[in-house]
């Protein structure tokens, strides 16, 4: 689902936050005892980046649904 004026697109939407979540994943693949500082601190801006990706990718999601608000959980 492109947008006409160029705007952003579902699917690289969805590539770009499975690789933000591949990131975090290898980031935390890395952690070794004791985690310093620096390490916590890039773990942080990696779920941030993630977790922006998500909301881009469901944001998108939900210009197609009724109402254009993606559903709550029911969990």
């Amino acid at each position: 689902m492109a947008e006409e004026s160029g705007g952003p697109a579902l699917a690289p939407t969805l590539a770009e936050w499975l690789r933000a979540r591949e990131e975090t994943n290898q980031h935390l693949d890395g952690a070794t005892p004791p985690i310093d500082a620096p390490w916590v601190q890039r773990l942080a801006d990696l779920l941030a980046t993630e977790r922006s990706w998500q909301d881009q990718y469901t944001d998108l999601i939900a210009l197609g649904s009724s109402g254009g608000r993606f559903p709550s959980s029911n969990r």
